[in-house]
């Protein structure tokens, strides 16, 4: 007898599309539940005992409770992007896959910012409300065209490019800014790319955000920026709420600084009624509806579904946030390879050259031996999630993801051991600068052995501080004086240099974060040529 396995489909008011629900119920296989009303933990947990599959949007959560409840569990399906809602780093460990549908929303949400862009620009809304109040008043809401207007597009994922099709189409001059798009994937859209944030965003009379929220990109608008644009500039947010500092922002439409917002998402959501933002002129507000079209909502809950039935009958993983597409025994002799490969790629991604348009990847020793095609997903997965939100990138699409932003991966491989047994080497390059960081395991246990062609050795572990110098007496002293003073211990280090009066590289191990004074302090110091912090 086939094994039965139960789904949940647990949310807050908020399910699937019937189609979704329906191609699940049709297998013979599944017990399907639908169940609405779990907005608390516990009655989550309740529902999830017994569950093998679970399915959400945003309104559930599957918490480390839920998940530590649910033994029976194999997977959980997020019928959308964002997973801030699954406890991910959990689900790994107790070896739940989580997927989601990353692809599933992304013309409704372009549509949903090029609608909120004209009804910014026409006064939509405002002139709706008349009508309905039993006014006539046309002199009060004359709008602008967007016809020959300059947009800024921060952030040329899907998204943004979607929106940037249209706005080409509507005779708008595109100018886009994203530290991790190529001028050649630039040139193929049509946009004009830009590789200065401030100087980007002045020239604007429309900006529309497309970015992930990292602590890079938190508050990105902020009061100074939004000081330095033009009185008549209007921005538009469908991306994330926190892109933009909300309070500055309600400061600056108040005071006429900029001439209008559209916003879909906010920095607190629902905003409470004293949101000093709602009371700002010149604004369209919608409930976060980016992805709430019939369209949209009906292919992610079909997506979703057909990826769990495949995972739960056949074993397929796809789209998952937190695994690659690989039987188990494979898994088994990979796992310790994936994990570190995507380590390399996410540290080698804080120091890489700006608009690398190239990742190398060089294996020797016997993990080149056999197929590496899963490891070097890995690593461009790692190396990809500042640039488009770890959410939105996984094992399976990152070659895709990779591609859209023009970057180029290239693979080589050694069988041969080199000096070391294993070593996997990762390099970013914009063609004028390159960075490049190689690893490998000593005991089991995995270390840095080379950071751009130096040989040094470190546990990849905490806060990395790399520091490039004159090497001369003295420069040791030097640096260990700024951040003793600042109270950040050293917690180990390990040096290298090309020769003697050359230039050396320091590579320190930190227990605490050195904050942007703290290193800019460091470049200060004579002798020192680059400063950069990595975190693990």
């Amino acid at each position: 007898m086939a094994q039965q396995f139960k789904i949940l489909i647990a949310g807050n008011n908020d399910p699937i599309s019937s189609k979704g629900i329906d191609l699940l119920k049709a297998e013979p296989s599944f017990s399907v539940e639908v169940n609405m009303d779990l907005k608390a933990e516990d009655a989550m947990v309740e529902a999830s005992r017994d569950a093998h599959a679970i399915i959400v949007r945003s309104g559930a959560k599957v918490t480390a409770k839920v998940l530590d409840a649910a033994p029976l569990l194999k997977v959980v399906g997020r019928a959308g992007v964002g997973v801030d809602n699954i406890d991910v780093p959990v689900a790994s460990k107790r070896g739940v896959v989580v997927m989601n549908t990353p692809g599933g929303n992304t013309i409704s949400t372009a549509e949903q910012a090029f609608t909120l862009m004209m009804a910014l620009s026409r006064k939509t809304p405002q002139a709706h409300a008349t009508i309905v109040s039993g006014k006539w008043d046309r002199k009060s809401f004359q709008g602008t065209e967007v016809y020959g207007k300059t947009l800024v597009v921060l952030g040329m994922g899907r998204i943004g490019a979607e929106f940037a099709k249209r706005a080409k189409a509507f005779g708008m001059r595109v100018v886009a800014y994203d530290p991790y798009l190529s001028k050649n994937r630039a040139e193929s859209l049509g946009v004009e790319l830009c590789e200065d944030l401030d100087a980007a965003i002045v020239q604007a009379d429309y900006i529309t955000m497309h970015m992930p929220l990292t602590p890079e990109t938190k508050h990105m608008i902020n009061a100074k920026r939004l000081a330095s644009l033009k009185k008549s500039c209007r921005i538009i947010n469908c991306a994330r709420g926190g892109l933009i500092d909300d309070a500055a922002l309600a400061a600056a439409l108040t005071d006429g600084t900029i001439s209008g917002a559209a916003l879909d998402v906010f920095e607190v959501e629902p905003p409470p009624a004293d949101y000093p933002l709602l009371k700002a002129p010149n604004t369209v507000f919608t409930p976060h509806l980016g992805a709430s079209t019939e369209e949209a909502q009906e292919n992610v809950g079909i997506e979703i579904a057909e990826v769990i039935k495949a995972h739960l009958l056949q074993g397929t993983v796809v789209n998952a946030v937190n695994m690659p597409n690989v039987d188990p025994k494979t898994l088994a002799d990979l796992g310790p390879f994936l994990k570190f490969g995507e380590l390399l790629g996410r540290l080698l991604s804080q120091f890489a050259p700006a608009r690398s348009n190239v990742v190398s990847i060089s294996y020797s020793g016997k993990v080149g031996t056999g197929d590496t095609t899963l490891i070097s997903r890995s690593v461009l997965k790692g190396f990809l999630e500042r640039a488009v939100g770890a959410e939105q990138v996984n094992y399976i699409n990152a070659n895709g993801v990779a591609e859209g932003l023009g970057l180029r991966t290239t693979e080589s491989r050694v069988p041969d051991a080199s000096e070391f047994t294993d070593l996997i080497e990762v390099q970013a390059s914009n063609g004028t600068e390159t960075a490049s960081i190689a690893g490998t395991f000593f005991a089991g246990e995995p270390r840095i052995v080379k950071v751009n062609g130096r040989h040094i050795e470190t546990r990849p572990e905490g806060t990395l501080l790399l520091i490039e110098n004159q090497d001369r007496p003295g420069m040791i002293a030097a640096y260990s004086t700024i951040l003793g003073k600042h109270k950040i211990n050293i917690a180990d280090m390990s040096l290298s240099r090309n020769k003697e009066g050359g230039t050396a590289l320091t590579l320190l191990t930190l227990d605490s974060t050195p904050s942007q004074t703290v290193i800019s302090e460091l470049e200060s110091i004579e002798g020192i040529s680059r400063v950069h912090c990595v975190v693990v």
